[in-house]
């Protein structure tokens, strides 16, 4: 195993861990070994946290464990992110993302908006529970590219639908990416949606792939 991998696993391990003083040594160790840094943070730490909401969706995990890794990872992203490169940071962009009206679980999305900042992007975070019109305010006052859409209950996903339903007929510039664990590429298709991925780090490239188009 390269010394790259075994950083990059150890980083992961340790987030997975919520061990957030091996996160900042590995992160330091990292740049020490000439390991790139945005490499370290989506190899390392995003996938880290992909594991952490997989075993939080199985019920192997729970919330303040979710929270620990969430530190954990912030850590060294800390260390890292003055190291990213500016041209590996593909299109920048301004992202409004929220948790649908009538649903409170934001740890998918907190996590999401963690790396799409890493990935150099601008995020505007309007929580959890947001009503259309936050969103349609903010996608005004911001400029807005993309509106990143999470629900966390089957319940919400009608929520999810007409959010789309309004934003395309008001917005139709602004690109739409949907998640959250009821969520699926074939809902996405059937309402509309510009983009689905089902996990963070997938979000960065969906978010980067519908910025660039």
């Amino acid at each position: 195993m390269t010394a790259r991998d075994e950083i990059l696993n150890g980083l992961a391990e340790a987030v997975v861990e919520g061990d957030a003083s091996k996160c900042v040594e590995l992160a330091n160790k990292a740049l020490e070994n000439n390991v790139d840094a945005y490499d370290a943070v989506i190899n390392g730490c995003a996938h880290g946290m992909s594991i952490v909401s997989d075993k939080y969706e199985k019920r192997e995990m729970f919330v303040p464990e979710i929270l620990l890794a969430a530190r954990a990872m912030q850590g060294a992203v800390d260390v890292l992110k003055p190291y990213i490169k500016a041209d590996e940071i593909k299109e920048s962009g301004r992202v409004a993302i929220g948790v649908v009206l009538g649903d409170i679980h934001d740890i998918g999305k907190n996590l999401v908006k963690l790396l799409l900042e890493t990935a150099g992007l601008t995020v505007f975070d309007l929580g959890k529970d947001v009503l259309p019109e936050d969103f349609q305010d903010k996608i005004k006052e911001e400029h807005v590219d993309l509106v990143a859409l999470s629900a966390l209950m089957t319940t919400s996903m009608m929520e999810m639908k007409e959010d789309v339903k309004l934003f395309k007929e008001e917005f139709p510039a602004v690109k739409i990416m949907v998640g959250g664990a009821p969520v699926s590429q074939e809902f996405c298709d059937s309402i509309g949606a510009d983009g689905y991925a089902d996990n963070a780090s997938e979000a960065i490239r969906v978010a980067q792939k519908l910025l660039s188009e």
